[in-house]
């Protein structure tokens, strides 16, 4: 296998693997990267550090040998004296100028020609790192002048060195600096990552894992994650996310409940309305008999019977997924409220009073047998409330359904003088199979009238502050196009 195939090979298998590197993977890798990130912004002012340092003891140990050179008297001092000294200090030659004189100290053989010069008394931060550099990289056996001032009169000392020996200490700093750094960032990455593992992986990991647990089976509650007693933000995520598990595991096995009971309820409906007519046929015949008592009770089991089979019909009404649209015509609303009113036999000798005050005329824009279903939900509703207080009063137990116009809008209220709403159903008042507090109702007629007012784009709600319970219907009018209109006028 060739260098360049084993390369691809490489490349494709990092590749591969950086696909499928996890949470820990990333972590690990931004933790050496920033350790290094931050070794190598303290090595670049470090190694500039260590650069003029060694300069300034070459100048220091120069200064020593000026002064003990110019406090000799001519000629006393030996050249091998004055060549130990000079490799004692590392230097080719040593100068101090005093006034306007250069005077040359010592110096051995005539050295090369000297490639730059590095001036102590001004060294600034990024003129220090380039030179650091410059020095690092260098290639050649360069000669350097570097200057410094010094005190006693002399206005400064220069000193020429070769540039290897600077060269050969600064590459031994940074490999100890290198091994130093990596055995600190080794120990900081390895604290860092174990103790960021801890802290937020992990529990990561686990919240991961057990929404993917979760969504397998939603409605299993030993899937609800078990949050810790942390109290910083995981412990926090861990307590939301169990109660929003619990939440929707509560509303799942609420919502099978009813798709079951939906089901079974559609198995029942067929056969009990049947049954349900045939007493109704055998009520009828019963009704001819000339017995009193049967006469007397006919009527009431007749009532008992419709409304029975009508219950089973809205019941499977709300089982349908969507109500149709509302076929919308203009709907007079007084004798839509008396049909209201014989449809749930309130004549005038009933127990319960009945009261209608609506605006004369008063046209709505809307579906009849829709609009008749809402009221008579509401209605039904109230009547059986009021049936809790038997015996009746008309004076005490009353219906009241108003109508009035507000613009565009045909507003409807429906109220009775009964014992109200209590605070416990108003929680879920237009839910079905929620709102009932009766026993043996169904919680259907609400959610039925508040499907069918908000699909004629209107809204129910109920009225606080009143006696017994109002519910407030509000019907708009539907748009009209001003060309449709315009046609119209034309036609007229």
């Amino acid at each position: 296998m060739s260098v360049q195939t084993a390369a691809q090979a490489l490349k494709a298998w990092l590749a591969h693997q950086g696909g499928r590197l996890g949470l820990s993977g990333k972590l690990l890798g931004l933790t050496v990267a920033f350790v290094m990130l931050a070794e190598v912004l303290i090595y670049v002012p470090s190694i500039a550090n260590f650069r003029l340092n060694w300069l300034n003891d070459r100048l220091a140990a120069a200064h020593t040998a000026a002064l003990a050179l110019d406090a000799a008297p001519t000629g006393m001092v030996s050249e091998g004296l004055v060549r130990q000294l000079l490799d004692s200090i590392g230097a080719r030659a040593v100068v101090v100028k005093m006034g306007t004189q250069r005077r040359l100290l010592a110096m051995t053989d005539m050295p090369p020609e000297v490639k730059y010069t590095v001036d102590m008394r001004d060294v600034s931060w990024h003129r220090a790192i380039m030179g650091a550099f410059g020095s690092l990289f260098a290639h050649d056996r360069d000669e350097i002048r570097v200057i410094d001032s010094v005190p006693r009169g002399a206005e400064f000392l220069e000193i020429v060195l070769d540039e290897a020996p600077l060269r050969d200490a600064m590459l031994k700093f940074s490999r100890n600096i290198l091994v130093l750094s990596l055995i600190i960032s080794i120990i900081t990455a390895a604290l860092v990552y174990v103790s960021l593992h801890y802290l937020f992986v992990r529990p990561m990991a686990r919240i991961t894992a057990n929404m993917v647990a979760f969504r397998a089976d939603p409605e299993n509650p030993s899937r609800v994650i078990v949050a810790s007693n942390r109290q910083d933000e995981v412990g926090l995520a861990e307590r939301e996310l169990a109660m929003m598990q619990q939440d929707l595991a509560s509303m799942l096995h609420q919502k099978s409940r009813l798709a079951a009971l939906g089901l079974a309820v559609s198995k029942i409906n067929h056969d009990l309305r049947n049954m349900l007519a045939s007493a109704q046929l055998f009520s009828e015949g019963l009704s001819s008999l000339p017995d009193p008592r049967v006469q007397r009770f006919a009527p009431k089991l007749m009532r008992a019977l419709e409304r029975a089979i009508a219950f089973c019909q809205s019941t499977l009404s709300y089982g349908r997924v969507q109500e149709p649209a509302p076929d919308r015509k203009p709907v007079p609303l007084e004798p839509l409220v008396e049909e209201v009113r014989e449809t749930l036999g309130l004549r005038n000798e009933a127990q319960i009073g009945w009261i209608v005050a609506i605006e004369r005329g008063l046209i709505v824009d809307a579906d009849h047998d829709q609009l008749l279903r809402a009221l008579l939900n509401l209605a039904r509703n109230a009547a059986q409330a009021l049936e809790t207080r038997a015996p009746n009063d008309p004076l005490r137990d009353q219906i009241r359904i108003t109508g009035r116009r507000e613009g565009a809008v045909v507003v409807i209220e429906v109220s009775d003088t009964g014992p109200g709403v209590p605070e416990m159903a108003r929680q879920h008042l237009f839910e079905a199979f929620q709102s009932s507090t009766r026993t043996g109702g169904s919680g259907l007629g609400l959610a039925i009238a508040a499907e069918l007012v908000r699909a004629h784009g209107g809204d129910i709600r109920l009225v606080e502050g009143t006696l017994g319970a109002t519910f407030r219907l509000t019907i708009p009018d539907r748009a009209v196009e001003l060309d449709a209109r315009r046609n119209a006028r034309a036609r007229a």
